[in-house]
């Protein structure tokens, strides 16, 4: 079952990473001209037709085998790289001090995992209560809150530019000009700020390829012996995550004053190595609880690395910047799942913590690079 779980999730994240990729980059990339609230609502549309499919399979007990139709249907509307990127993108024009753009950025990272820590606390109790179907209905209704308060209530950050005033352009001219922007952000900058860019962008997409890689088994090693957690457990351990984010969020703001940005970076891919060392031992329900504590600053780098990647670019060119990271996140993150959950069940058998020794070690590739 662990095996065949396992499989099942790295095809699902596959099916729906290439639509959302595409989609990611288009929308967002032209964030510079188009204005972010496009990159907000799509995605938002993409999850409230998906809960909504989610819930209608649950109800009639259809095959899960309609899941694969939809995340491709999710990934059609963007999914979260494009929510996500947007929404960075949008904190990044309104910040005009250094150091504030870091805090912000963090923040949002901070309501991210907060929320979801949140979610997975209540989830438990969702399901044990009301069911998977009413569970969804109601993940729909929040869908719907959130898209009537983008569209009629936020206020964009980018006005429409005489771009859009235009006769309407060919599918074709509106793809040249959107790679053009992500092509013209390294084309022109000087020698030193590509490197740069480069050099940033590959550490962050390393860092994140280990850490989504290693803390996406964490439930199914739940669910295994000798742990065998149930949907509440489960629950309660998603919601531990709750407590990294916060106290990561308070590392990127209390570090931010007294060091640069690179060396929390560091302290963050410390603290992720330590608690991936931890899981691979954790045999009992305390000690797979305290995995946490050595883990409580590890989302800092993330963060910090956005920051640092919008600091070295121009204010025309957040879109580009983020634009690119949106398309590392769905890659990274795809081929992350799709490697570590292969190595998961090939390894479960005899050692199933080889996972979480493997993605501690790769976290020397972002360390040599910074």
């Amino acid at each position: 079952v662990q095996e065949k779980a396992s499989v099942f999730n790295m095809q699902l994240d596959l099916t729906g990473a290439v639509p959302s990729l595409i989609v990611a980059f288009v929308i967002v990339a032209n964030g510079d001209r188009q204005g972010r609230k496009r990159s907000l609502v799509l995605p938002s549309v993409g999850a409230l037709i998906a809960d909504i499919c989610l819930t209608v399979i649950s109800y009639f007990s259809l095959s899960l085998f309609i899941l694969f139709a939809v995340a491709f249907i999710t990934g059609l509307f963007g999914s979260a790289a494009t929510f996500l990127g947007g929404g960075f993108a949008f904190i990044a024009d309104v910040c005009h001090d250094e150091k504030q753009k870091t805090t912000r950025i963090a923040v949002v990272d901070l309501i991210f995992g907060v929320v979801s820590g949140l979610a997975g606390l209540s989830s438990g109790y969702f399901l044990r209560g009301i069911g998977f179907t009413w569970t969804f209905v109601t993940a729909s209704l929040l869908h719907v809150v959130n898209i009537i308060y983008i569209i009629f209530l936020l206020e964009d950050t980018v006005g429409i530019s005489e771009f859009q005033h235009q006769a309407p352009v060919s599918c074709k001219e509106l793809l040249r000009e959107t790679f053009s922007g992500v092509y013209m952000l390294f084309k022109t900058a000087p020698y030193k700020k590509r490197i740069l860019i480069t050099v940033l962008l590959f550490t962050f997409m390393t860092y994140l390829f280990t850490m989504v890689g290693g803390s996406s088994l964490f439930t199914l090693y739940e669910l295994d012996e000798p742990l065998c957690w149930n949907e509440v457990y489960i629950g309660y351990g998603a919601a531990a995550f709750t407590s990294v984010s916060l106290t990561s969020f308070l590392g990127v703001y209390l570090f931010s004053k007294c060091l640069k940005d690179i060396y929390i970076v560091f302290i963050g891919i410390f603290s992720y190595i330590g608690g991936m060392v931890m899981a691979a031992f954790a045999k009992t329900t305390l000690l797979m609880f305290l995995v946490r504590v050595p883990s409580l600053l590890c989302f800092m780098p993330i963060p910090v690395l956005r920051s640092m990647l919008s600091k070295v670019v121009l204010a025309g060119e957040q879109g580009a910047v983020f634009a690119c990271i949106a398309c590392l996140e769905v890659v990274t993150g795809t081929i992350s799942l799709s490697v570590f959950n292969i190595i998961y069940a090939a390894t479960v058998a005899w050692f199933s913590g080889f996972s979480f020794l493997l993605s501690a070690g790769l976290c020397l590739i972002p360390l040599a690079v910074l």
